[in-house]
């Protein structure tokens, strides 16, 4: 039941990181009619990277790595980078409330995702 969840939780952090991404490329164009979170300086904290495509890629690496969590390496790994996801998403919640100041339910819905994810990837290794 754990790996299902965490696999779920994949998917929504996936899409919301999709809608992101793509959000991102319409800002890029000039598309969109209001001012975004995906403008500031805060959606690229990693070399110039927009932060959505590296959500994309890692919420896709954590649920491919979800059948493989009983190989030690492997959920060592998972759970060491939803650590670094969760100490990056500290960081972007503290810029969305206090820097940024705009609102992004999607940023928030991966914010949530990134908390549960560090336990879920524990109890896995845990129980299984």
């Amino acid at each position: 039941m754990i790996e299902i969840t965490i696999v779920l939780l994949c998917g929504v952090g996936f899409y919301a990181s999709a809608f992101m991404y793509r959000k991102t490329l319409r800002a890029g164009r000039g598309q969109l009619a209001e001012p975004s979170v995906v403008e500031s300086d805060r959606a690229r904290v990693l070399g110039g990277v927009p932060n959505a495509l590296f959500g994309m890629a890692y919420y896709g690496g954590v649920a491919a790595c979800v059948p493989f969590l009983h190989v030690h390496a492997v959920g060592v790994a998972a759970w060491a980078a939803s650590l670094a996801a969760a100490a990056a998403s500290i960081y972007l919640a503290h810029s969305l409330l206090f820097v940024t100041r705009m609102p992004c339910a999607y940023c928030w819905t991966s914010h949530g995702v990134n908390a549960l994810l560090p336990v879920l990837l524990i109890a896995a290794q845990r129980l299984g």
